[in-house]
């Protein structure tokens, strides 16, 4: 696919931030089996990460703000533009060697996203978008899936785990879509399920409790592919609300529905 200067200058960014790292992903394993040696190692390498992603997006497009996951929002004299990051999507599953983790840049401008670049350093797989423009994986245009019966489907979703909010709410939610699909799967990475949904490898998704860095980049995907995305009452506030659900629009719709549902 031919990219604009801007998708240039977003793919440029992510690869020199996602390739350090694949190397650090390297040392995980030669680590001190102990949650404080990896854990730390894993906050350095996320830390080296956006001031390397940072950096070089400074340098290019002057001025522009930024949301971070580790500094928060980084205000710049543009007030139009702004980069959401996450210099280390997966972080969890970099700790524990899985390798579904990567760099996620979306430019919002003047409050809405218009381009989104996603990088795995480790299987090289870089997803690309702007509003308008279809969105690729490794130069191959991705679309969603096609199926209109929940029966026929796979669901993605974050299994609850220690820590989840209303946690007996999120399982009243998984019973409920379990019983109507065909199967359901955690990536524990929203960014990349989201990019599943793109791809049509995965029908749908739905995720609370999601920050903006979460979101950005592959809601754009999903729409750009086809696909629809919202909160989980069906409307556009998928920032604020920290929720999202999507997939192709009949199967989007239905899982809202069987989402419904559970919460009564």
């Amino acid at each position: 696919m031919a990219r604009s200067a801007l998708l240039n200058v977003m793919v440029s960014a992510v690869t020199k931030a996602g390739r350090p790292l694949a190397r650090d992903f390297g040392e995980i394993e030669n680590l001190q089996v102990s949650m404080k040696g990896p854990a730390d190692f894993v906050v350095a390498a996320d830390r080296k990460a956006g001031q390397a992603l940072i950096a070089e997006l400074t340098k290019v497009r002057p001025g522009y703000s930024f949301l971070t996951k580790d500094r928060g929002l980084l205000p710049g004299s543009d007030e139009s533009h702004r980069w959401i990051v996450d210099p280390l999507a997966g972080s969890t599953n970099f700790l524990h060697g899985i390798p579904v983790f990567g760099v996620s840049l979306a430019l919002e401008r003047e409050g809405q996203i218009v381009a989104a670049v996603v990088f795995n350093p480790v299987t090289n797989d870089l997803y690309v978008s702007e509003r308008g423009g279809g969105v690729f994986m490794n130069d191959r245009r991705l679309r969603v899936a096609g199926r209109t019966a929940l029966a026929d489907c796979v669901v993605a979703t974050g299994l609850p785990h220690l820590g989840t909010p209303d946690h007996p709410g999120a399982v009243r939610k998984l019973q409920a879509v379990m019983i109507e699909v065909a199967g359901l799967r955690s990536s524990g990475s929203p960014v990349f399920e989201l990019a599943s949904v793109a791809a049509g490898r995965i029908d749908a998704y739905w995720q609370e409790g999601l920050q903006p860095w979460d979101i950005a980049a592959g809601a754009l995907f999903v729409r750009e592919a086809g696909g629809k995305s919202s909160d989980l009452w069906g409307g556009e506030n998928m920032i604020d609300t920290k929720t999202i659900c999507a997939g192709n629009e009949k199967i989007q719709g239905r899982l809202l529905t069987a989402l419904t549902t559970a919460r009564g």
